[in-house]
């Protein structure tokens, strides 16, 4: 099986922080890969509330594009491919069915959510996670003030993430794209995708 980290995601769109930040946690964490897994759109819309929501095709073109230059990212259309948004649990499920031995990466902001997600405590217990900590955040003081996460820490691994991403967000790409700072862009979008947004 090979040892991978999934990294689920609206990718709307995907930006210099999502790659250098999936590259750095695979490096620190010696796995073979990172498997982007992007959310349908529908789902990015309508549960999540984001503005400017591309099509899952384009989402896909633009993160596949990307993975022709990086030999570590690999990229799944699984969830878009199904008639509603899946749990991640059965997403993982199914990439372990694929062969892969997946690992959720996911940012010290949805720590505090963990404990309601469906299938908690058995995505923790069976494939782990991967948590990048995000600016400020104490990861060590909410996993230990948080229940549900203490009892569950030894399969949580937490990395202190570079400072260098902290202010690029796929937001502050959407509302530089509406406004048409082009520089800005630039500093926050892959080369290889900037002419295709």
């Amino acid at each position: 099986m090979r040892n991978v980290l999934s990294f689920f995601g609206a990718f709307n769109p995907p930006t210099c922080a999502h790659l250098e930040l999936a590259d750095f946690a695979c490096r620190e964490t010696g796995r073979e890969g990172v498997i982007f897994v992007p959310s349908r759109s529908d789902y990015i819309r309508n549960d999540q509330q984001k503005d400017g929501v591309l099509s899952g095709e384009k989402r896909l073109a633009l993160l596949r594009k990307l993975a022709e230059t990086r030999p570590w990212m690999h990229v799944t259309n699984r969830e878009l491919l199904q008639p509603a948004q899946p749990r991640t649990y059965v997403t993982l499920c199914s990439l372990r069915e694929e062969g892969y031995s997946p690992t959720l990466l996911l940012g010290s902001d949805k720590l505090p959510e963990l404990s309601t997600w469906k299938y908690m405590p058995d995505l923790i217990l069976e494939f782990g996670i991967v948590c990048l900590a995000r600016g400020t955040d104490s990861c060590g003081r909410i996993i230990e003030e948080d229940p549900f996460l203490k009892d569950l820490k030894d399969c949580i691994t937490v990395l202190k993430t570079p400072d260098d991403w902290k202010n690029i967000s796929s937001s502050a790409v959407r509302k530089a794209l509406r406004e048409g700072r082009r520089d800005d862009l630039a500093r926050m979008v892959p080369e290889e995708i900037l002419n295709m947004l």
